[in-house]
């Protein structure tokens, strides 16, 4: 039996997230079912220039995510559609990311508002005790989202902010390697296999570069 996991994008600005961590499900054999909300496709055209459409949205996520997905386990569901597979608890899934989350998704998840699927899809995989991973980059935050965090941590989700490290590449780092650790961190946090950061060794720059890593100051105490 088919059992996807949920990507949910909302409307935060972050949607280079989304596309890394849809990639890395792809590449590690996983099926996909994709949300994405009415003002993520605003963020998404204005952060790629690319468009995304109910009716084309294969055409539009393969040019997103820049691979062909013919071959793909991928379904899409319109973030309108209330009457779609992922608003019951009774499909199968494996569980849910919300990549980014903007702060109104996380409240109206928090609270059980479900204004639409991919909040309502949330919700389902909360109440059916599923891996959720919430993914916020928005800041600073105010009381407010931080208490819609902690009742979504006390709800079973994982929330993984968008807080790249930098160890595994260094301090010259690309944007697109940044992306990608937060995309692995994500993964991690669902047990999905994934080579999109090097790892901590215990080393000091480990496998960055030939040369050693650099000493500390004799005078540093």
């Amino acid at each position: 039996m088919r059992e996807p996991w949920v990507v949910g994008v909302s409307g935060a600005s972050g949607t280079p997230y989304a596309a890394a961590v849809v990639r890395g499900l792809l590449d590690a054999g996983e099926p996909v079912d994709l949300i994405v909300s009415r003002a993520a496709r605003l963020t998404v055209l204005d952060e790629t220039g690319r468009p995304f459409r109910d009716g084309h949205w294969a055409e539009d996520l393969a040019a997103w995510l820049g691979r062909d997905l013919a071959d793909a386990d991928l379904r899409h569901w319109p973030a309108g559609d209330l009457a779609a597979g992922p608003s019951s608890g009774s499909y199968p899934v494996r569980g849910m990311v919300v990549v980014p989350a903007s702060t109104a998704a996380c409240a109206g998840i928090a609270i059980g508002l479900s204004k639409d699927l991919l909040q309502r899809a949330a919700e389902v995989n909360l109440k059916e005790r599923r891996p959720v991973v919430l993914v916020p980059r928005e800041t600073p935050v105010t009381r407010s989202h931080l208490e819609h965090l902690i009742a979504l941590h006390d709800a079973g989700a994982v929330v993984l902010p968008a807080s790249p490290g930098f160890y595994g590449a260094g301090a010259t780092a690309t944007a697109a390697q940044l992306v990608d650790f937060v995309a692995g961190k994500v993964l991690d946090a669902l047990g999905v296999p994934h080579t999109l950061f090097r790892r901590w060794s215990g080393q000091l720059g480990a496998d960055r570069s030939g040369a050693p890593p650099a000493q500390p100051d004799a005078d540093r105490s």
